[in-house]
């Protein structure tokens, strides 16, 4: 019996202490704080967005492309995709009346990401035709801010209604 028990305390005190493990967590304060700067993101208020960006020196943004995006062309994108889009929305991957998939990963190497996959879905003001693509971002955190984000999606049909938006209009949510 004493054998068993030692066996039972070994084979507990080295799983507890594993490395290489990583912490998933889906209601955590940066989940949470996520899927409050995508509500910010749908009204389009961009100095909500502001309040978990790091400065502008600092964040690394990749928008579907292996080179480096300045976060004021996301911001320019911001606006121009609101004066596109009319009931722009972020669903469910599946369609199913659930929120959309939110996770943060504490990895063993300290760094933390939150990852997000939905739905893009919204109807173009000029067409009237309804663009639905699936999307996952992920953002980096240090110090409590964001300071990397991964947009990979298909822009192909965003695109084809963007280029619908008259040139003054763009500029005008551009330099907003």
């Amino acid at each position: 019996m004493k054998k068993l028990l030692l066996l039972l305390i070994i084979i507990t005190t080295v799983g507890c202490n594993q490395t290489g493990v990583t912490i998933v967590e889906f209601e955590d304060e940066k989940s949470n704080a996520i899927r409050g700067h995508y509500e910010h993101y749908l009204n389009n208020d961009i100095d909500g967005l502001k309040k978990l960006w790091a400065d502008d020196d600092k964040i690394v943004l990749f928008l579907g492309s292996v080179e480096q995006t300045p976060l004021s062309e996301l911001i320019g994108l911001i606006g121009v995709q609101h004066a596109a889009f009319d009931n722009i929305q972020m669903l469910n991957i599946q369609g199913a009346d659930e929120p959309i998939y939110v996770e943060t990963k504490a990895y063993e190497s300290g760094q933390t990401w939150t990852n997000t996959w939905f739905k893009w879905s919204a109807v173009g003001k000029t067409s009237g035709n309804l663009i639905e693509f699936p999307a996952h971002i992920s953002f980096r955190w240090e110090n409590g801010e964001i300071v990397e984000e991964v947009h990979l999606f298909d822009p192909t049909l965003m695109n084809q209604e963007l280029a619908l938006v008259p040139a003054q209009v763009k500029m005008m949510q551009i330099e907003n």
